[in-house]
């Protein structure tokens, strides 16, 4: 299923409006946040290993270009192979590209219950035990799971995951703000998302966010999009934190 929203529309009222028909989307963030802000800044919910990447949400958006003109990128059909999939680059590119009015967004179920836990254990003793987890952290110590579908299986592995030393808390640990694909041990103060290979992390004054071939390209997609440079002046989303 797929819903027609404006891109200023708060997301508190996007999910008042859906929540009857036992759908979501898998945008991700408070209540007072845009639907276009969302999409803008490209953040992924932390259930993407059950719901996907942010990028799949987005199907079609009519969108002004910096030359005044207005298209549209994508298509209303979930299965859309047509075309150069402008949506995907629209989804993180903090408007620099083009200012989004309205969007058609993919749906999905929304889970009938949800749980967070945690515990000093390792994860691969929760991806053994769970039938695919929305979503597992890690930083390096501690555990973090999110358990969501109909009550009954939840409160099944909540049994489970218990035996296991897992206790259950209000919500998702606080997550330090950078992150990044990584393969290979946590570092210290680090949460690394299983099964995506997303860590999170306090930002090293040192580290390159993007490497200069990928901002070599993005600045000829900008220079494509906008060449004077008029949109969201100042703003580069491969050089500012993900």
């Amino acid at each position: 299923m797929t819903v027609r929203v404006g891109a200023g529309t708060p997301l508190g009222d996007l999910r008042e409006v859906l929540r009857p028909t036992g759908q979501e989307t898998t945008l991700d963030g408070p209540d007072g946040c845009t639907v276009g802000g969302v999409l803008a800044v490209g953040h992924s919910s932390l259930r993407r290993a059950r719901v996907g990447a942010l990028t799949d949400a987005l199907l079609e958006a009519n969108c002004v270009g910096a030359n005044g003109r207005a298209f549209t990128a994508g298509g209303p059909t979930v299965k859309n192979v047509t075309g150069y999939d402008l949506c995907r680059l629209l989804v993180g590119s903090l408007g620099t590209l083009a200012l989004m009015g309205e969007v058609l967004l993919r749906t999905r179920p929304a889970p009938e219950h949800a749980m967070w836990l945690e515990g000093e254990v390792e994860p691969d003793e929760v991806t053994a035990a769970c039938y695919r987890p929305s979503c597992v952290l890690w930083d390096g110590t501690t555990t973090s799971v999110c358990l969501e579908g109909y009550q009954v299986d939840v409160v099944e592995e909540v049994s489970i995951l218990r035996r296991l030393g897992f206790r259950e808390v209000g919500g998702s640990p606080v997550l330090p703000p950078f992150r990044a694909r990584w393969a290979g041990n946590v570092p210290e103060g680090a949460v690394l998302e299983i099964g995506t290979g997303v860590l999170h992390q306090p930002l090293p004054a040192d580290l390159p966010l993007v490497d200069p071939a990928v901002a070599r390209v993005a600045g000829r997609v900008k220079v494509s999009f906008d060449p004077t440079g008029r949109l969201n002046p100042g703003r580069d989303p491969y050089r500012e934190a993900a």
